[in-house]
């Protein structure tokens, strides 16, 4: 392999690694560990949909709380944290998991 193409070659499979472990679902949950992954947040959803949510509370690859929930039909949506329903649903997860 000429010296030229190893660059390229290596370039090629960075952008291979990155897309395979980015995702993409319902176009807000984006990035890998390394920074943010809701890039946009929704305000509302149904209970009924949630199979499960991941909380995600500040550190170094993000200065914000992340509330990510997975539907039951195996999407990912960005909740806004700060949103009135959004709070609701996760006491109400929480008092389900405290009384089981």
């Amino acid at each position: 392999m000429a010296p030229a193409t190893c660059p390229l070659l290596c370039s090629a499979l960075m952008l291979l690694l990155l897309l395979a472990t980015s995702r993409q679902a319902t176009g807000t949950v984006v990035a890998s560990e390394l920074r943010c992954q809701c890039l946009r947040t929704q305000e509302r959803i149904d209970f009924q949909d949630i199979q499960s949510l991941k909380v995600t509370p500040p550190g170094p690859h993000c200065t914000q709380t992340e509330v990510i929930a997975i539907l039951k039909d195996g999407q990912e949506v960005c909740l806004n944290p700060e949103a009135s329903l959004v709070q609701r649903i996760i006491q109400k997860i929480l008092k389900t998991v405290k009384s089981s």
